[in-house]
């Protein structure tokens, strides 16, 4: 054997080279399988997931001749959102074909820069509950307030409070002599159109007397005002709990903030998001086995079919409910059976308003807010 021979090379063509493209298994301009696998889902096993990392580099399968770089249009054309459920207090929604530090964005911008209308200051002229005055200015100012924080003006320390930067509000409550304990609600705080109605106290003895607002006009008289009054979002908030001959007088004002500053001025409950549930079964799991995966699952998401024959066949009905508890994969056998993946680029996300605006709005300042911020950074490079 010639030493050609003894290396595996060719007589007719011995300058030729390997190349990945020799192999059989790996497609021309896509990717294998396992790496497609590898770049688009997480693996949840028993003991931990993998896969976890985002591919973002452009050049990663460069070798195999994909482009993995980002491009506007191929994100134009895969990126969607569909709305699953929207009600009056939150809304679930999809996002699919997004990266992560974007979803994540909108979390971010919708828990702190969302501005909102929130009690700022608390003038207290009476207070002989037992609750002390900076405690209950502080109940006060998260009291969420029904008003469209886009109406009004940001208020700074020079500035004047007037009927464009603040909302007044008005709370009077008494309990009686021999009268049961009673609870002070959110209700009870009245809007005052008009400004405030306590007097400052007078520097000069011949001074004008002046309140602590400067209304030029009444807020009511406002045509965005007239038909939604301004009034806290909930009813039903204790503030305070009153008992006999004990009494409360106050006003507030509200400013413009973000949650940012304070938490009083976050628009959302809560605003999260997970990854889309993958669960496959990798084998036909059947009879007493079906049953038991049944029960494994505290979420519900497997359901038993009959197959006839008396025999039954375990099927995946609900994916979506999956909370990755890990208790079908759990035990001998069980992930050769069942195998729980997340979608990397599809995002459940729920934002829960506080419902000083719909949850569909909130949203929608929230791309308006990312995109000033976009439109900033480009205006700064160009």
């Amino acid at each position: 054997m010639n030493e050609k021979e003894n290396k595996g090379g060719n007589n007719d063509e011995p300058n030729k080279k390997f190349s990945i493209w020799d192999l059989p298994d790996v497609p021309m301009g896509q990717l294998p399988p396992h790496l497609q696998l590898q770049k688009t889902r997480v693996v949840c096993k028993a003991d931990a997931p993998i896969h976890t990392d985002n591919i973002s580099y452009s050049g990663a399968y460069a070798s195999i001749g994909v482009d993995n770089s980002v491009h506007l249009d191929l994100f134009r054309d895969n990126f969607k959102v569909n709305v699953i459920r929207l009600t009056k207090e939150d809304m679930e929604f999809d996002m699919i074909g997004i990266d992560p530090a974007l979803a994540n964005a909108f979390r971010r911008i919708l828990i702190s820069e969302v501005p909102t209308m929130a009690i700022e200051k608390v003038l207290i002229a009476y207070n002989t509950s037992v609750v002390q005055d900076e405690v209950l200015a502080h109940r006060l100012g998260l009291v969420p307030l029904k008003a469209d924080p886009r109406l009004f003006e940001y208020l700074s320390a020079n500035d004047t409070p007037n009927e464009k930067n603040t909302i007044v509000f008005k709370l009077h409550a008494t309990c009686k002599r021999g009268e049961r304990r009673t609870a002070v609600y959110s209700e009870e705080l009245k809007w005052l159109p008009k400004g405030s109605e306590l007097i400052k106290e007078a520097g000069q003895a011949d001074s004008k007397p002046t309140t602590y607002t400067s209304f030029t006009c009444s807020q009511d008289m406002l045509p965005e005002f007239s038909e939604d009054p301004i009034s806290p979002s909930e009813d039903k908030i204790i503030l305070a709990k009153l008992g006999s001959k004990q009494e409360i007088e106050l006003e507030a004002h509200a400013v413009k903030g973000l949650g940012k500053t304070h938490a009083k001025w976050s628009p959302v409950a809560t605003a999260w998001y997970r990854m889309l549930p993958e669960v496959l079964l990798l084998e036909d799991v059947e009879d007493e086995v079906a049953e038991e995966l049944v029960r494994r699952c505290p979420d519900k998401v497997f359901d038993i079919e009959d197959i006839g024959h008396g025999k039954k066949r375990a099927t995946v009905a609900r994916p979506r409910d999956c909370r990755l508890c890990r208790e079908c994969v759990r035990g001998e056998g069980w992930e050769e059976r069942v195998e729980l993946r997340r979608v990397k680029d599809h995002f459940i996300f729920t934002v829960e308003s506080t419902g000083v605006l719909p949850p569909e709005v909130l949203f929608t300042e929230a791309v308006k807010i990312l995109e000033e911020k976009c439109e900033r950074v480009i205006s700064e490079l160009s």
